[in-house]
């Protein structure tokens, strides 16, 4: 079944994995690991949704500033979180990761929850988006590695839409939390951030009983595990070793040492320039657009339609039933239409809405609910952009740098795109002029068309094809 020398292996164990239906087995790993954008969801939408809490608080009592400086602080810690654990992930393992990420989280939300002051909550958001940015790296990592190749599409844009299930419960959560009368004044915001501790503390358990990637124990010359942990998962889904001669081989050269920023540097400048264009427009484009928008929709209601603070919870709630079943029923078209035309279309389609909501609304032809239901339009096919932007810089890369690659552009385009949006757009919120404000959704709007034209000329045809069809792997002993 496979076979090692001194310096190759030569294993089936990826071509066993993309031969399985699917199974419990997978429908399991989505569970445990996909989490992680359901975690993110509701960490985006409690301090979107409590901001309004946050300026009333006798103990922070926030400017608008100060919120949009919360949410960039959270974005940075994101950002520098992805870079390190994405370093890490591929030099201990996803397995070992996805606990200490999770962790993090944790104890960043914990403190969110109890912070005295706005110095001490602005390092909690801090804290809180390094372990989800370090999520990012090793859960996208892993999730690609173990799921078949038919279904990686529209798979990773289900999972990447769950980040709505999350702002979903975080939006119906904080409505109820501050509801006048049911908590005191200084109490409803942060049960809000302690039940994020609460639901990662459940998802640890879960995660127990996942595997390390195959994948990734074949590059460390840990052939036997990786060949176990195949075989279980065949049993498992009921599916038997399918007859060799008919599947892939993988050759690997066995690394004396972990893939470094060398070999990063090396596969996006040398080996897949086009590549990092693509990805880096795509993130960054999806980055501004949900950033801007996502962090300061609680002002807009508030200082434009005069929505009160514990309502604002509401008016999320259909904008994240868009935004979830948007890549659930676009996904499938990306295994089958195929990537570059889906990704396109949902880019400049997404792009084309903004840019007639922000002549809406500086028209004033918009009230609370028809804002709501226009950026539930915008987010409908913008959810899709955005999850194909992770689909795309997971699978296109090779192996050895795959989450060091997820954490590289999770962290370029959210820096460049994502940081600076909340206070940009917190700012423009403050002047309280709607011209101000659209011209940041018609900014919006501009980057998503222009990022569905680069998708158009640059990007890569994945469908239904193994990640190492899609990379060759830096260790590839073929020729």
């Amino acid at each position: 079944m496979a076979r090692e020398d001194r310096h190759i292996i030569e294993s089936y164990v990826p071509a066993r994995l993309d031969a399985l239906p699917w199974a419990h087995f997978h429908t399991r790993v989505i569970l445990a690991l996909g989490i992680t954008w359901v975690l993110d969801g509701l960490e985006v939408t409690l301090a979107g949704a409590v901001s309004g809490a946050l300026r009333e608080s006798p103990a922070l009592r926030l400017t608008e500033s100060d919120v949009g400086l919360s949410a960039s602080a959270y974005l940075t810690g994101a950002v520098l979180g992805a870079l390190l654990f994405g370093w890490l992930t591929d030099l201990f393992g996803r397995k070992r990761l996805f606990f200490i990420t999770l962790g993090v989280y944790i104890a960043g939300t914990a403190m969110s929850a109890l912070s005295p002051d706005f110095a001490f909550f602005a390092l909690s958001r801090f804290i809180t988006g390094a372990g989800i940015g370090g999520e990012y790296s090793a859960i996208n990592s892993a999730i690609q590695e173990f799921i078949p190749a038919r279904y990686r599409g529209r798979t990773d844009l289900a999972v990447n839409g769950s980040f709505w299930l999350g702002a979903a419960i975080g939006a119906a959560g904080s409505s109820a939390l501050l509801q006048p009368g049911n908590l005191p004044p200084d109490m409803g915001w942060r049960v809000a951030f302690g039940l994020g501790a609460v639901l990662g503390t459940g998802i640890l358990l879960l995660r127990r009983y996942l595997p390390e990637s195959p994948r990734w124990l074949l590059l460390k010359g840990r052939q036997d595990e990786a060949e176990r942990i195949a075989a279980e998962v065949e049993r498992e889904a009921r599916h038997p070793t399918p007859p060799l001669e008919s599947l892939r081989r993988l050759r690997l050269h066995v690394r004396s040492r972990t893939a470094s920023f060398v070999d990063l540097g090396a596969s996006l400048f040398r080996h897949y320039p086009r590549r990092s264009v693509l990805g880096l427009v795509l993130m960054t484009a999806q980055a501004f657009c949900y950033n801007a928008i996502f962090f300061t929709y609680a002002l807009v209601l508030g200082r434009f339609y005069a929505v009160p603070a514990q309502d604002v919870g509401l008016y999320l709630l259909p904008f994240a039933a868009s935004n979830f079943l948007g890549p659930l029923v676009l996904g499938r078209w990306f295994d089958t239409w195929g990537r570059r035309p889906m990704i396109a279309s949902t880019y400049v389609i997404s792009g084309v809405l903004l840019g007639l909501t922000a002549i809406l609304f500086v028209a004033g032809l918009l009230d609370a609910a028809t804002q709501t239901l226009a950026w539930t339009l915008v987010f409908f096919f913008a959810s899709a952009a955005a999850s194909s932007a992770y689909l795309t810089v997971s699978e296109s890369f090779p192996l050895e740098v795959r989450a060091l690659t997820i954490a590289f552009f999770y962290a370029l385009g959210t820096g460049i795109g994502g940081i600076g949006a909340p206070w940009l757009f917190g700012a423009l919120v403050g002047t309280g002029e709607p011209a101000a404000i659209a011209a940041g959704y018609a900014l919006g709007a501009v980057l998503m068309i222009a990022a569905g034209a680069v998708a158009w000329r640059l990007g890569v045809n994945a469908e239904r094809k193994p990640l190492e069809e899609v990379a060759r792997p830096l260790s590839s002993a073929d020729p």
